[in-house]
């Protein structure tokens, strides 16, 4: 299912009385069958956009769209259905505590009124899909983390939904349960070709999980594109301070991670530009070339190759180039002309 947003806006009271603009006029199209990232800092307005998206708020003023029918001023009986033709995962899953993971999954086809058998019949399936046949029976305190959230997960698809929001589904889950989790999304999505719009703050996220993304500053969208687009060539200055904090590489003298990105650093500084060698870029020794054609000291601080979602691979050098300014200003053009996008830190 396609969503379209056409001049979103909404605002609120803060404590003292004051209105806050939320969400500042986004249009946004989120196409069908894909897994669309919104990506913000704490405060630009990712919850209270998704909170529009979904239904669960009114807007101030513009409007909503599900394919071509308008959603967001819908009566509430009309509303209450289409609620049911929507999935929601939350960082805290939000699971029945007096429930085993099975009725818990059972849970919102019960309020449907649907017959018990056939309930049964499809617990049984996503118990099967999310990976946990074998924990049915289980009360949800003894479930870790990331299996609750698997059980929210077929929770939020017991009704077949069209769209499949999560709302920082990850955030409380250590990286290789992340991991495991953002595979599922992906492999479900496939599965039921689903419409998924994930909510995040992490940029890994988006890398490991989305086709494509927006990224939202001050209730605006200030940049979005394919996950590769974004990564190969960041435009906003939020979007590069995301990449910044994943191809900078806290972690030093690492050949390999399990997170998505080789990488190997060994400099306490990154360098003053940023290499970013795409699917463009010529497949030959670039860096050796500008340095002989040009007579400028290239000094590799860090490298990296990003393993994108769509098997997909962005390559990222951290570099000083050092010599002659028009030496090195034409060994930058040279770079350019050869499909490397080049970033100075």
């Amino acid at each position: 299912m396609l969503i379209k947003l056409d001049s979103v806006a909404k605002r609120y009271r803060d404590a003292q009385g004051n209105y806050i603009q939320a969400v500042d006029g986004v249009s946004l199209v989120i196409p069908s069958n894909k897994v669309f990232g919104i990506i913000g800092k704490s405060g630009a307005g990712k919850s209270s956009l998704v909170r529009l998206i979904s239904l669960l708020e009114k807007t101030d003023s513009g409007a909503v769209y599900y394919d071509d029918k308008r959603v967001d001023n819908l009566s509430k009986k009309d509303l209450i259905a289409q609620h049911r033709r929507i999935g929601m995962i939350f960082q805290n899953f939000n699971l029945f505590a007096s429930r085993t993971a099975a009725k818990n999954i059972a849970y919102p086809l019960e309020i449907c009124g649907v017959p018990a058998e056939t309930i049964k019949v499809r617990v049984k399936e996503l118990l099967e899909l999310v990976g946990l046949s074998d924990r049915g029976n289980a009360p949800v305190s003894t479930l870790s983390g990331g299996q609750k959230q698997r059980i929210a997960i077929a929770r939020a698809l017991a009704n077949n939904p069209d769209i499949l929001f999560c709302d920082e589904a990850t955030s409380a889950l250590d990286p290789q349960t992340t991991r495991s989790i953002l595979k599922l999304i992906r492999d479900i999505q496939k599965k039921m070709n689903l419409t998924v719009v994930m909510i995040t703050h992490q940029m890994e996220v988006v890398r490991d999980a989305c086709d494509e993304v927006a990224v939202l500053d001050s209730g605006k969208v200030v940049e979005q594109g394919t996950v590769a687009e974004i990564f190969e060539n960041p435009k906003s200055s939020v979007t590069k301070d995301f990449l910044s904090h994943i191809t900078g590489a806290e972690s030093t003298n690492e050949s390999e991670r399990e997170d998505g990105m080789n990488i190997v650093h060994w400099a306490s500084d990154e360098g003053r530009y940023v290499l970013h060698f795409t699917g463009k870029s010529p497949d030959k020794s670039l860096v050796s070339e500008i340095s002989k054609k040009f007579d400028v000291d290239v000094n590799i601080k860090a490298g990296g190759i990003h393993k994108l979602s769509a098997n997909e691979k962005v390559g990222i050098l951290l570099v000083d180039i050092t010599g002659e300014e028009k030496n090195v200003k034409d060994s930058l053009a040279y770079l350019k002309e050869n499909g490397v996008i080049t970033e100075v830190v």
